[in-house]
């Protein structure tokens, strides 16, 4: 009597994993472990997966206003849920140096007619044009602000220095000579240009960490949206105290060209 056996062997197959970024995660309470359905259209049968990363979003100025959620998938996922097939909208192609760059620039676009290759850096200039325009316009703004205040520090400095005339007078009557009068308002003008540097770089980096607080908690990006560097503090420093100088100086000429007599009123 022969006796067949048979088995049968169930092979589970791994659960499919996929990999969301932090907003979406923070929107739709997801964490990693947790299981969802992925399809092509809301309602429409999709594949269950499980969430094994969460992924935090990178500092692209180019993404920061539209709001969209990025979920990573396997490749073959990804085709099968957007029924697309073998083909991509775009690539990355990752290189070496430069002269590498430009040689797979050529033979990319010497291969076939249809579509072009641009090196990721002309890509981010043409994203970030928007930003460039903003630049500038803050740019025109700095240079107005930079002008109406050496207006405003050469009236200041002249209305004080005015109100010192007896002052001045006196000094030069006791024998104090031009050179050093000029000297001791053009050094007084100097500190006073010097702690309003202080004052200035100090209101400034609190004024761009709040807004940096502010605007990457509304949009939930690293993107830094105001920064503070050595050159900016230094070229302010500079130009700050070359115009508290020049008004200093300017002032100090006036009052010291002046005979210490009339300066007394007679």
């Amino acid at each position: 009597m022969l006796l067949l056996l048979a088995f049968a062997v169930q092979v589970v197959m791994p659960q499919r994993t996929i990999a969301i970024d932090d907003r979406l995660a923070a929107d739709a309470h997801l964490a990693v472990g947790d299981r969802a359905v992925v399809s092509a259209a809301p309602g429409a049968p999709g594949d269950t997966v499980l969430i094994s990363a969460i992924v935090s979003r990178g500092a692209d100025p180019s993404e920061i206003a539209r709001g969209e959620y990025h979920v990573r998938l396997h490749l073959d996922q990804l085709e099968t849920l957007t029924t697309y097939g073998d083909r991509v909208d775009r690539f990355d192609v990752a290189t070496r140096d430069s002269t590498a760059t430009r040689r797979a620039l050529a033979a990319i676009n010497d291969a076939a007619f249809g579509f072009r290759a641009y090196p990721s850096k002309d890509i981010a200039v043409e994203t970030s044009a928007t930003f460039k325009v903003v630049s500038r316009f803050h740019r025109a703004i700095g240079v107005i602000t930079i002008v109406a205040s050496a207006i405003f520090l050469l009236c200041i400095l002249l209305l004080k220095v005015e109100e010192r005339r007896r002052d001045v007078a006196a000094l030069r009557l006791i024998g104090i000579s031009r050179r050093s009068v000029f000297r001791a308002i053009v050094l007084e003008a100097a500190l006073v240009a010097l702690l309003g540097s202080a004052l200035g770089v100090a209101i400034g980096w609190l004024t761009s960490a709040a807004v940096n607080g502010y605007y990457q908690a509304f949009y939930r990006t690293p993107l830094r949206f105001s920064i503070v560097t050595g050159d900016i503090v230094l070229f302010a420093v500079a130009l700050s105290l070359a115009l508290g100088v020049v008004a200093g100086a300017l002032a100090a000429l006036r009052l010291v060209r002046t005979p210490p007599l009339r300066l007394l009123g007679r």
